[in-house]
């Protein structure tokens, strides 16, 4: 059986979605990684130990397992400062398969930093490499508001670096590979399009009373659901929704009275005692555009429960300004949940504007509030898209994106000398 050293450095897959480092890329080393396990492949997930108390190795499903390796202090911590600490992780990632008595037949790393350590690993033996983005630190850095905000450059050299090294690099969507080989000079033939997918056993319509039960008690009664699910990262644009709350209020003062946007995303429990800054920042923000009658903040949330709060809304939204593929938007699709996004990135790839939902510009709250108007007063508008969204999500299974790693894995090995 061929074996897989999956990398995710800097983020545990198994970890909950929304905080400031968790989000699409865990569901999709998680979500791979089972199926690849399914297929007969076995996967050994390596990341960065954050906890002690969750134990060094984790038996997930058949053939697949996670193992925490130390890479600087063991508790959460600003990604950028892991780069670092990367020896001490290649430096503990030999040491485990040489005590385990293992070797892998192909490093599959999943972003700048995993990156960096496959290609070490890729090194010491001729390791074929496969690997995945997820984001771009040009891509970041050019909707950045703020030199704050910005990456750093050790981030960018180490992406040209990977662009060159790697074998095989997987892209979410045709405009993910542009950027590639326009901002980095990527060769364009080691680039292959692979979009992610979705669990459709887990995220399915679920009725909308059902739906409103089960989360009821995080909402007042009687309210009309709009969504926002995502990290509370500046780029999320949440800042945008809020504003775009604020104008539907003056368009539509009577729809908003029976309205809640729920915002699920952060690490913090409700009461507000450990809030980040952004989410600091951004509930200020809903109060001084006089719409914090109309938002709750509910934390991160298990994804068992998400198809419930997509199915309860009438709406998702997904305003932000950098996204290159945006499995929120399809985890609500699948649910038959509408989309209204930006217009940018994959975004513009997974919806089809008028069709699945709307596209709008990004970072302009009148657009987005006069689609919202549509969707929320337009009842049989609202029915089509839902039904439209829900048929183009069928495409999109996490086992046929794993047959088509494989397909490359396959490619690969036979290149082998």
């Amino acid at each position: 059986m061929r074996r897989i050293a999956m990398l995710s450095v800097h983020t545990c897959p198994m970890a909950a979605l929304g905080g400031k480092e968790t989000g699409g890329m865990n569901v999709y080393v998680r979500e791979l990684s089972r199926e690849l396990g399914v297929q007969g492949l076995i996967v050994d997930i390596y990341t960065r130990s954050q906890d002690l108390a969750h134990g060094h190795v984790r038996h997930l499903w058949p053939n697949v397992r996670v193992i925490h390796l130390p890479a600087g202090p063991e508790k959460p911590y600003n990604k950028n400062l892991v780069y670092n600490h990367l020896p001490q992780f290649v430096a503990g990632l030999r040491r485990f398969a040489a005590a385990e008595g293992i070797s892998y037949d192909l490093v599959h790393s999943h972003y700048w930093l995993s990156g960096w350590v496959a290609r070490e690993l890729a090194r010491e033996r001729r390791l074929p490499t496969a690997h995945m983005f997820h984001t771009l630190g040009l891509m970041k850095n050019s909707v950045a508001r703020s030199e704050a905000e910005k990456e750093p450059s050790s981030r960018i050299q180490v992406e040209h670096e990977i662009m060159d090294s790697a074998n095989k690099i997987v892209a979410a969507s045709p405009l993910d590979k542009a950027q590639m080989v326009e901002l980095y000079g990527a060769d364009p033939h080691k680039i292959v399009v692979i979009s992610p997918g979705v669990d459709l056993d887990l995220f399915h319509p679920i009725p909308h009373d059902e739906a409103m039960a089960a989360i009821g008690v995080d909402l007042p009664s009687h309210q009309r659901l709009v969504l926002f699910v995502g990290r509370l990262d500046p780029l999320k644009g949440l800042d945008t929704l809020l504003r775009a709350m604020c104008k539907l209020r003056e368009l539509e003062p009577e729809l908003s009275r029976n309205l809640c946007l729920a915002v699920i995303g952060g690490d913090s429990a409700d009461d507000g005692s450990d809030w980040t800054d952004e989410l600091e920042c951004l509930d200020k923000l809903k109060n001084e555009v006089g719409i914090g009658d109309l938002v709750t903040f509910l934390g991160s949330r298990n994804q068992n429960i998400l198809p419930y709060y997509y199915s309860a809304a009438e709406v998702c939204i997904v305003p932000s300004h950098y996204e290159s593929f945006g499995l929120v938007a399809l985890e609500a699709m699948a649910c038959a949940t509408p989309v209204i996004a930006s217009r940018l990135g994959g975004l513009q790839h997974t919806i089809e504007d008028s069709v699945t939902g709307f596209l709008v510009p990004a970072g302009e709250p009148d657009a987005l509030a006069e689609k919202l108007k549509w969707i929320l007063c337009d009842r049989d508008l609202r029915d089509r898209l839902a039904a439209n969204c829900h048929h183009r999500a069928q495409a999109y299974t996490w086992q046929s994106v794993a047959d088509r790693i494989v397909s490359l894995y396959e490619e690969l090995w036979q290149q082998e000398p």
